[in-house]
């Protein structure tokens, strides 16, 4: 592929069988939703990302326009396809148009997710997925039912548009129930394995590895409030709540003992091996090669024993 000699490490995605980066690029870095990203910054990121290992490439409808940016840098050849992995999301937000965010029950069933899926690979002018999610359903058991979203994911992937098929979303019981099944071969889960807290690992990660299913921890620096950023740059200082406050406590114990927080942070999700990527969604060249050196980074056994101690 072309990469640099000191890129992104990689791990086997479960049972995919897939080698992806660590840090998986999430798209919705360059979507607009976190600052103004043109078409040829967008395209310029994306082509240092697969420069330095971060060929996979996690996108959804509700990353603004990361879709048909992500489609152009392929279709004028920046990256090609084979370059690349793609993780795409059907999303299940509500009824609103493609399941994005509104009001409304999603529409759950098979026909949906096939039209959804085809319409996805038009814009971003590929023949198939590698690996496609059920985004965010507010409820699990359509999703499992004959002629529901599960078996429209099947669908897909009998018609040769996806290799591999799985879920997307934070409840911990959403996720044993499509684990339980047999299947999926894949899961995102988000929020719930980093600095501030590791519950995954109470059921989600035991069941998974079991499994052998490919797992996607997202969140891990949530947001950004895990990078040594201030954490009143994100959110407004009277707006925050617990998490914010620890955030912030985290950071300023990082400073006053000289380590690198983003670096702290992404290794102490790395040292979870029933984790195979963290998605983090760049918004710079900046930032992705940021990113990349904290997750090439060392950081001693007596640094974390350090920080647990701290019991912040």
């Amino acid at each position: 592929m072309g990469l640099e000699k000191n890129c992104c490490p990689r791990r086997r995605w479960g049972k995919t069988e897939l080698s992806i980066p660590v840090i998986p690029f999430g798209t919705q870095g360059f979507g607009g939703h976190f600052g103004p990203v043109d078409d040829e910054e967008a395209v310029a990121l994306m082509r240092r990302a697969v420069d330095l290992g971060v060929n996979h490439f996690d996108c959804a409808r509700c990353y603004g326009d990361s879709l048909r940016k992500l489609g152009r840098a392929i279709k004028e050849g920046v990256i090609a396809r084979r370059e690349i992995i793609i993780s795409g999301r059907v999303c299940c937000h509500s009824a609103a148009a493609w399941g994005g965010y509104g009001e409304g029950r999603p529409d759950y069933s098979a026909t949906r997710v096939l039209a959804d899926a085809e319409d996805q690979l038009a814009i971003l002018g590929i023949e198939k997925f590698d690996v496609l999610f059920l985004h965010d359903p507010p409820e699990i058991e359509p999703t499992l039912e004959a002629g529901g979203a599960l078996e429209g994911l099947e669908q897909v992937r009998q018609q040769g548009a996806v290799d591999f098929i799985g879920y997307g979303m934070n409840p911990h019981d959403f996720h044993l129930a499509h684990i339980a099944s047999g299947r999926t071969d894949a899961l995102l889960c988000f929020s719930d394995y980093n600095l501030l807290r590791q519950s995954a690992t109470d059921a989600i990660l035991p069941a998974a590895a079991a499994a052998d299913l490919g797992v996607l921890n997202g969140w891990s620096i949530m947001r950004g409030w895990l990078t040594g950023v201030p954490v009143e740059r994100f959110i407004p200082r009277d707006k925050w709540g617990e998490d914010q406050h620890r955030a912030e406590a985290m950071r300023l114990w990082c400073s006053e003992q000289g380590i690198d927080m983003l670096a702290l942070t992404l290794q102490f999700c790395l040292r979870e091996e029933r984790i195979h990527g963290n998605p983090i969604g760049s918004l710079n060249i900046e930032q992705l090669e940021k990113n990349v050196a904290a997750a090439m980074a060392v950081v001693s056994d007596e640094t974390i024993a350090a920080f647990v101690a701290a019991g912040l």
